[in-house]
């Protein structure tokens, strides 16, 4: 995979060009063979906007595999408990020391591909809708950049002229968070002004909700519901606000809501079918068997696992997942040990479902905040929704919403029982009523939500770390050299690459001023401000 040297420096060169027709290393073959068309063919039919567009809306989960893997599988994945990895290496995310070409396309990819988009769809356009939805875009590609990083270049990437430059300094994760959300507002003014209008306008050109306006309005209601929960610890008064403001307008509420990017073929199948470089966390896998929960057969593969049988150990079929951080000797050897998620060629990718939001006005419920109902009720709905989302009946759904008894289960380790644990929480599932069970229905709340969420990855491990929960199992190898105590406290962000400040350094050096600690992993982003025993 191409290191990428400085994505700061290397792009502001990129912005110096005329027309922006030279790009950094295989930016022009990248579009090239993602849209295949001449600049004469994308001046037809508006081409030249949608493409733009689509380009955009591929890279708030990466469509393209390896930036997928890096993000989705390498990194936020394993930090989620959704995944681990198979590969024989010492040097990886999981173990917190990551290699440095690994840091540098996680961190760079991703600037260096949104923002040639976003300008030249701001120079191509004057369309209101277009341009609101171009906003929309960079602002959720942004949010999970910021939440993985913390201060990140934003403000002041586009100037008034509509030029564009990374060559900026970097804003807080609070000055990004407030930019963004007053960005959002913009939007859903745009958009609720053209909530009726002809789908067929952006229907081609709109892989997520085929042009239907009043579907963006609420998805756009709903990345504020979100942001707003994750900014309680920090901003409650603003949370607060800006929480009761979206559900008023309208979020996701059925499943005909969910935001998913439909492609023709789904490359990151590639990640867990093909290349096998992956299969399902031991956290995931361990909460949802010790539920007893029936959406596994819809959500993983089944693989043999040994079970105790009248005293004596026999396989069965069943579901068993990975342990992050272990020491993989031969990956082919236990490939067929652990399941994968269950995910093909016509796959979509997965953004914000109407489960996930439910899950979010459960918690400003539960905080006494006006959310359309109460705590308990939108915590039972929001698991309907999620077993409807699987195609199971609400019947099961009920069931399992009043299940009192059934805990995560311990880890056995399919292999040899090397890496075995103990369960790590004991959390049920039926909500408690009253005041003394409001931490344990918080937990509640969020632990179901990361199962309904499945497979967000940077959502889920951001959840974690606002919130601790679900609580998961530690890091079997830690090569952090003891910045991350992982007993105590998982890793809480990404690191700058070493390349940064190497070519950018006076920014860099000035993002990490804006941290309020060491750029390593230890080191708590803005919101994430639960006070703690």
């Amino acid at each position: 995979m191409k290191q990428v040297k400085s994505f700061l420096k290397i792009f502001s060169l990129t912005l110096l060009l005329a027309g922006g027709a030279a790009c950094t290393g295989n930016f022009d073959e990248i579009n090239r063979k993602d849209y295949e068309v001449t600049k004469e063919e994308q001046g037809r039919g508006n081409y030249n906007i949608g493409s733009t567009l689509r380009g955009l809306q591929g890279l708030v989960v990466p469509t393209k595999e390896h930036l997928y893997q890096f993000i989705e599988a390498l990194a936020a994945g394993p930090f989620a408990g959704y995944y681990g990895t198979t590969l024989v290496r010492t040097d990886k995310f999981e173990t917190y020391n990551p290699s440095v070409d690994w840091q540098d396309k996680t961190y760079g990819d991703t600037f260096i591909e949104a923002y040639p988009l976003y300008r030249d769809l701001l120079k191509l356009s004057d369309d209101p809708v277009a341009l609101a939805l171009a906003k929309l875009l960079r602002v959720t590609i942004m949010h999970r950049m910021t939440d993985m990083y913390g201060p990140i270049p934003y403000s002041k990437v586009v100037d008034q002229q509509g030029g564009i430059s990374l060559n900026v300094p970097y804003d807080s994760q609070e000055a990004v968070y407030k930019q963004m959300l007053k960005e959002l507002d913009e939007v859903t003014a745009v958009l609720k002004e053209n909530i009726t209008m002809n789908p067929e306008a952006f229907r081609k050109f709109d892989d997520v909700y085929y042009g239907d306006i009043s579907k963006w309005y609420k998805f756009t209601n709903s990345l504020k519901l979100r942001m707003a929960i994750r900014m309680s610890y920090v901003d409650p008064t603003t949370a607060q606000r800006v929480a009761q403001e979206a559900v008023a307008a309208g979020v996701l509420t059925e499943n005909t809501d969910n935001a998913e990017m439909k492609v023709e073929e789904n490359r990151a199948s590639m990640v867990f079918n093909g290349w096998s470089d992956h299969r399902m966390g031991a956290d995931l896998i361990s909460y949802m068997n010790g539920y007893k929960d029936p959406r596994r057969d819809k959500m993983f593969t089944k693989v043999e696992v040994p079970e105790t049988v009248d005293g004596k150990s026999v396989n069965v079929s069943g579901f068993a997942g990975i342990r992050i951080g272990i020491n993989v000797v031969n990956k082919e050897s236990v490939i067929d040990r652990y399941s994968k998620p269950i995910i093909s060629t016509t796959s979509p990718y997965p953004w914000m479902n109407a489960a996930e939001v439910t899950f979010l006005r459960a918690e400003g419920a539960l905080r006494g905040w006006a959310m359309g109902g109460d705590a308990k009720s939108l915590y039972e709905e929001a698991i309907t929704l999620s077993f409807e989302q699987y195609g199971l009946p609400a019947t099961d759904a009920i069931a399992y919403a009043a299940n009192a008894s059934n805990t995560p289960q311990a880890y056995t380790d399919p292999v040899d029982g090397t890496y075995s644990a103990g369960a790590v929480s004991d959390i049920t599932i039926a909500w408690q009523e009253g005041d003394e069970y409001t931490e344990r229905n918080l937990e509640r709340i969020i632990t179901q939500k990361w199962i309904a969420m499945f497979p967000c990855t940077v959502e889920a491990w951001s959840e974690y770390r606002r919130t601790d929960y679900p609580h998961l199992l530690p890091v079997v190898v830690n090569n952090s050299g003891g910045t991350i105590d992982d007993t105590k406290a998982k890793i809480r962000r990404l690191w700058y690459p070493p390349s940064e400040y190497s070519g950018n350094r006076q920014y860099i050096l000035e993002a990490v001023g804006l941290l309020g600690g060491s750029d390593n992993g230890a080191t708590r982003l803005w919101w994430d401000k639960k006070p703690r025993q």
